[in-house]
């Protein structure tokens, strides 16, 4: 997405399973777009959807780029009712189905027409480029190319609009990507195109393009403090590129609160001084201005934010969800297309994928949670944006108590001051309920019957507490090779409080291929039906079940419960 303004992911929108093919192409060009498809008619997406109208007018209202695979005015007419000021919305293409077309409809402001080319080129067809002033001067004077601000939207419609009504226009300043368009040009025009950082007073005559050169030193999270210095320096806010603090500062939230009012980068020296000096080394050759406190470091080009120190580094620990991908939250889908480095057990990391080339991954086996959680914070601790991936939710039974146990233990600021997160995902004991109805709708239990990480003993206590207490109990990790017997003992101590007419759900490989689901009585269960992959819902006293229409049972616990006595 080079040359965007666009922040947020495109949401790529299809109605049928004949256009997957084309919407999967698009994807690869903004990897952190999602596929949105009609529920019961694609298979394939990202997310599912009911109805095509409403989810259109809920990613426009969220400022969301839509990429629609329908004709133009089946979207034309879903937008209708919300299309206002055109200075404010996010940019709308339709494409053929087939790929065959690509017609930018809004957003022209936003950068709709920079991905109608982006996407054209993708899938090997011409934009339908209707804007007049870009079919006129070969580029668009509003939507500057990344590295340069312009100052005032509506100032230059009316400039634009002069220009196309005949007048001529003169550069003043360095604007290379200028130099390519076919512009109007006289050395004698009343109107000027002025680029510069320079704030300066709004003209009829002159259209104001800041180029992004400006780096101001901060120390502290003074918002209005950096806005005052660079009004009393008479340097354009459109101008500033990014904040630079000390690495000390990497987890001040104010700060960040401060760079994002700003809509800039917040990055951090690696080797932090006093402002000036810090300043110094990160812009060799910047001209340095004081003001009351501040320090502004002015450079003669564009400055490329990512090049100035380094951002705070993110550990994400993240949960896949069983398996399936519409089971995937959408925020983990997200945090897996910006990351740098993906760690995990290789299974689940495979289950992650498909990745990028520049996607770094870092398996290991399933036993090294503590080195991995380590690993991690080394790599984010330079800066870099990492995810842990855990199968299911993150925090139960997975890597986020790992991650922040190694935090805990660490003594080290920089693995501190990393940005770190916790993404749930849906659990296999949620999926496995799903499956078979609502056999959690009352109290329940979630246990490991494994004893790597405490004794049988603990094991069979709990069990025995929790069956006493009528919850239902979910059991993970319910038998392995080197524990075959442990599931039989754990059934015994059950069987004590339930009644052999008990349903039990058996859940193997819920939201995987070849998954099956079972409803047995605790009467029925034998250990070998269990397996390392079976989630186990054993019910409660009010748990029951009946025939569905197809045959098998729905399972279910009332949310009621029997007064005692």
């Amino acid at each position: 997405m080079a040359g965007m303004s666009m922040h947020k992911a495109p949401a790529i929108v299809v109605l049928g399973p004949g256009s997957l093919a084309t919407a999967q192409r698009i994807q690869l060009c903004y990897p952190q777009a999602s596929i949105h498809g009609l529920s019961g008619r694609v298979e394939g997406a990202d997310q599912l959807y009911a109805s095509f109208g409403d989810t259109l007018r809920t990613l426009y209202q969220q400022d969301t780029p839509i990429i629609a695979l329908c004709a133009a005015g089946i979207v034309i007419r879903s937008l209708a009712s919300l299309l206002s000021e055109k200075g404010v919305e996010p940019p709308v293409l339709a494409v053929a189905e087939d790929g065959s077309a690509v017609v930018p409809l809004l957003g022209g402001l936003g950068g709709v027409n920079v991905m109608a080319r982006e996407i054209g080129e993708a899938l090997g067809v011409a934009a339908a480029i209707t804007t007049s002033g870009e079919l006129r001067f070969g580029t668009c004077l509003l939507n500057p190319p990344q590295g340069y601000a312009l100052a005032d939207i509506e100032q230059g419609k009316r400039f634009v609009s002069d220009l196309l009504a005949g007048e001529a226009v003169r550069v003043e300043g360095d604007a290379p990507w200028l130099e390519q368009a076919q512009l109007p040009a006289s050395e004698s025009a009343r109107r000027t195109i002025h680029v510069g950082h320079q704030a300066r007073p709004s003209s009829r005559d002159e259209l104001l393009i800041h180029p992004r050169s400006v780096v101001v030193g901060v120390d502290t999270a003074d918002l209005q403090g950096i806005r005052a210095a660079l009004q009393a320096a008479g340097i354009a806010e459109q101008s500033l590129a990014c904040l630079l603090a000390g690495e000390h500062a990497m987890a001040d939230a104010a700060l960040h609160e401060a760079a994002q009012a700003l809509g800039v980068a917040l990055r951090f020296a690696a080797k932090p001084g006093d402002l000036r000096d810090m300043l110094a080394q990160a812009l060799p050759g910047a001209e340095l201005i004081e003001q009351a406190g501040t320090v502004i470091a002015v450079a003669p080009a564009p400055v490329d934010a990512a090049q100035v120190g380094r951002r705070r580094g993110r550990l994400a620990v993240i949960g896949l969800g069983p398996g399936a991908a519409e089971l995937m939250v959408p925020a983990v889908k997200a945090e897996l297309a910006r990351a740098e480095d993906i760690l995990g057990y290789e299974t689940y990391v495979r289950m992650a994928g498909p990745f990028r080339a520049d996607q770094v991954q870092h398996c290991t086996d399933n036993r090294e949670e503590m080195q991995r959680a380590r690993h991690a914070f080394e790599l984010a601790a330079q800066g870099r944006s990492v995810v842990v991936v855990s199968s299911g939710d993150p925090g139960v039974f997975a890597m986020a108590a790992a991650v922040l146990e190694a935090l805990h233990e660490s003594s080290d600021p920089a693995w501190h001051r990393v940005d770190l997160e916790i993404l749930p995902g849906v659990s296999a004991s949620l999926a496995t309920a799903a499956q078979a109805g609502a056999p959690l709708g009352h109290d329940f239990c979630v246990m490991s019957l494994s004893d790597n990480l405490k004794p049988w003993s603990i094991i069979e206590k709990r069990l025995d507490l929790a069956a006493q207490a009528d919850l239902v109990l979910a059991f993970y990790n319910p038998i392995s090779k080197s524990r075959p017997h442990q599931l039989g003992v754990a059934l015994e101590v059950v069987r004590r409080h339930r009644d052999g007419s008990t349903p039990v759900v058996l859940g193997r490989d819920i939201g995987r291929p070849g998954q099956t689901l079972k409803v047995v009585t605790l009467a029925e269960l034998l250990p070998e039906m269990v397996d390392m992959r079976t989630m186990v819902l054993l019910g409660s006293s009010t748990t029951c079940q009946f025939p569905r229409a197809d045959g098998e049972q729905w399972v279910y616990t009332p949310r009621w419960y029997p007064a005692p006595g």
